[in-house]
Formats: C-alpha cells, sequence, structure tokens
C-alpha cells in the first residue's frame, strides 16, 4: 500500500509545492517606508494639472464643487474653485511651508496658520493638510506593522506622529490592500486619541504610468449620515508648468 500511494504522494507535493510557495512570499510583510513614500508621493510630480469634483453630503442637502489643481513637486500647490457660482474663484495657495486662501467676495487674502492645519477646508470633511499635502506620512510619523487585516483585507499599519511634530493627528491607522498595495482605508484620531473621521479610497486606476485611487470619501465620526468624496475628473502628471503661477499675484487674479 505505501510503495502504491508513493507515487501520488511525490505528484501531489511537485504540484502543491509551487502554489504554497507562492503564498508565503505574498503574505511577507511589506517595506512600510516604500508603501508610505508611495503614498505620499502618489499624486505628487514636476508638473500636475487636475479637475477635481467634491460632494458634500449631509442628511440635509448635497453640495457639489468644482476645482482646478495645479502643483510642483512637494512644496507648490495652487486650488481653485470653479463651481458652485457663488464660490467661483475662490483659491488656496501653497509655497513650502506657507497656506493662503483668497476670498474673490470680500477680495483678500488670508494666511493660514500651522495650527489650522488640521481645520476645514472650505467646510468640506477634507482638512487644509488634506488638500495640499504639507505633511508627510513618512517623515513626521513613526511606523509600526499590526500586521494582516481581515475587513478590509490588506496590510495594517500605525503610524503614532513624532513629538516634535506639531498640528498633526496623534494616530494614524491605514489599511494598505489590493494589487498594487495602495492605501484602500485610513482611520484619523485626535490628540485625544478619540477616532475623528475614517477616510476610504477607491476607483484604482493608472494614469501616466502609476497607479493612483481616484475617489476619497471622508466620514467623520460623530456626524451621522455626512461624509465628503472628492473624485478626480482628469489628471496630468506630464504637465508643463510655469512656476510664476504659485505666486500671491496669481491667486488674487480673476480665474
Amino acid at each position: 500500500m505505501r510503495e502504491t500511494w508513493a507515487p501520488v504522494l511525490a505528484i501531489l507535493a511537485a504540484v502543491m509545492l509551487p502554489y504554497g510557495v507562492a503564498r508565503v512570499a505574498a503574505e511577507e510583510p511589506p517595506d512600510l517606508d516604500h508603501l508610505l513614500r508611495r503614498f505620499d508621493e502618489m499624486y505628487e510630480s514636476s508638473g500636475t494639472t487636475a479637475r477635481v469634483q467634491i460632494e458634500i453630503v449631509s442628511p440635509e442637502k448635497t453640495r457639489t464643487m468644482k476645482l482646478r489643481v495645479w502643483s510642483q513637486g512637494e512644496d507648490h500647490a495652487l486650488i481653485v474653485i470653479d463651481a458652485p457660482p457663488r464660490d467661483a474663484g475662490t483659491a488656496t495657495l501653497r509655497i513650502e511651508q506657507n497656506l493662503w486662501n483668497y476670498l474673490p467676495k470680500i477680495s483678500r487674502t488670508i494666511r493660514v496658520p500651522p495650527s489650522m492645519m488640521m481645520g476645514s477646508w472650505m467646510g468640506t470633511d477634507f482638512t487644509n493638510d488634506d488638500l495640499v499635502h504639507e505633511s508627510s506620512y513618512e517623515e513626521d510619523y513613526n511606523a509600526e506593522l499590526i500586521g494582516r487585516s481581515e475587513e478590509p483585507p490588506g496590510w495594517h499599519l500605525r503610524l503614532t506622529a513624532k513629538p516634535d511634530v506639531p498640528g498633526l493627528w496623534k494616530r494614524v491607522e491605514i489599511i494598505f490592500g489590493g494589487e498594487h498595495q495602495l492605501p484602500i482605508e485610513i482611520d484619523y484620531y485626535d490628540r485625544k486619541d478619540r477616532l475623528a473621521r475614517t477616510m476610504e479610497l477607491g476607483d484604482v486606476q493608472q494614469i501616466d504610468g502609476r497607479w493612483i485611487t481616484t475617489r476619497m470619501r471622508v466620514i467623520p465620526a460623530d456626524e451621522e449620515g455626512e461624509y465628503t468624496e472628492l473624485r478626480y475628473l482628469d489628471v496630468d502628471f506630464d504637465a508643463d508648468i510655469d512656476e510664476s503661477l504659485f505666486s500671491l499675484s496669481e491667486l488674487e487674479r480673476r480665474w
């Protein structure tokens, strides 16, 4: 009997071994620095232009905004609201660590102090920091791998803000998943270590040779039935942008 089954067992072992090796390889822990660096740089390039739609949803109403965005690297960004008409021309400019909002209704430019980076951007559930990416997940937080996540499936990372960097979330929990190991869910905890909001990311697309998430939904923890959803309508990571666009004079022009 033992001799009869030996060839069968040998064949099964030969068939199953590659599967087992592949499965073990797939379960190997990811490189945390690589994941966070790719997340930080997911939308960055030497010249990026985009059209974006933002929906602010509450049980009472839904408000839709349409924006144009220009950016260079990680230090320059300009965002201009095109719609609705009452907000058209409102703009946000970032130059290195400085941030300004231009309000056309009162023809006034207001500098946003570092202490307000976690504040709401234009009444949405996104923060000023979300829109201009002033902070860095790789540089401003200490990261640790918690392990595998079942729901949603992926790798669970915990980021804790470094004590010498002001104005950040105290803790950020990120799930990286999918074929391209992109962030798919992020929980943000405030300075009292309370869950403040959850961001869900999806609609992965390859654009100009890179894989990005083109939809982000932010759900506040303490506001039932409310969320803000951002969608990229189109994006170009190879745009030729004059650096003079990122100036206070350009910020205040009539768009």
